[in-house]
């Protein structure tokens, strides 16, 4: 089995990203997702665990293999980093969200020189707002961000259009194609609902996928 289908089967099995059409759960933001996602809960499931950093370490030397720093996004992306960073014998740290307002006000944690050449970990993309202020903080302190590493990606337009904006380049383990094809095989979902997974995917705020076939 492929790497995608390898890491979705993982996800899924474990709840870590849940389809469910017919009941669609509510974002923050007010949409209507007929996908939750929560990878943190690959930590704590020991097997996926070590599919998801074997497969982020076999991604950046088979992707980025110049990279000489890997950075964990705050704070999902953090332990991956560090796991990531421990196969590959590679120094790690992470970005914070904001700079602290306390000690030296790091927003950069662990030792970076400029120049030196960083790979970003995040553990979910999806319109790659987050991500994308990590690496512009990189390059700000002088780094050259060669790339992310990434467990999953919805693969939303608004994403990457993003990314192409910003210069850089993503490769997940996984993706949104992948978890529902999966998915409808291994009976998650059924076959016809992957279209209407598909719609949403290309356009969140379009509710009319909720009204797909019952």
């Amino acid at each position: 089995m492929e790497l995608q289908e390898r890491i979705a089967r993982d996800l899924l099995s474990i709840g870590a990203v849940f389809l469910r059409p017919e009941q669609p759960f509510t974002w923050a933001s007010g949409i209507k997702s007929p996908v939750y996602c929560d990878n943190r809960l690959t930590l704590t499931a020991p097997d996926v665990r070590l599919d998801v950093e074997n497969g982020l370490a076999e991604t950046i030397k088979n992707n980025y293999p110049d990279c000489e720093v890997l950075m964990g996004t705050s704070t999902a992306g953090i332990a991956h980093a560090a796991i990531t960073a421990h196969i590959l014998g590679l120094p790690m740290g992470y970005v914070r969200s904001g700079a602290k307002d306390h000690g030296r006000g790091n927003q950069i944690e662990g030792k970076l020189e400029k120049g030196q050449k960083v790979v970003v970990v995040e553990d979910l993309i999806s319109t790659g707002g987050s991500v994308i202020e990590v690496v512009n903080v990189l390059r700000e302190a002088g780094a050259q961000v060669l790339g992310i590493a990434s467990i999953f990606t919805y693969g939303m337009k608004k994403g990457l259009e993003r990314l192409a904006a910003a210069g850089v380049q993503n490769i997940s383990l996984s993706n949104f194609d992948a978890v529902c094809r999966v998915a409808a095989r291994e009976g998650y979902i059924r076959e016809e609902d992957i279209a209407r997974l598909l719609a949403f995917r290309d356009d969140p705020s379009d509710e009319s996928w909720i009204g797909g076939a019952k």
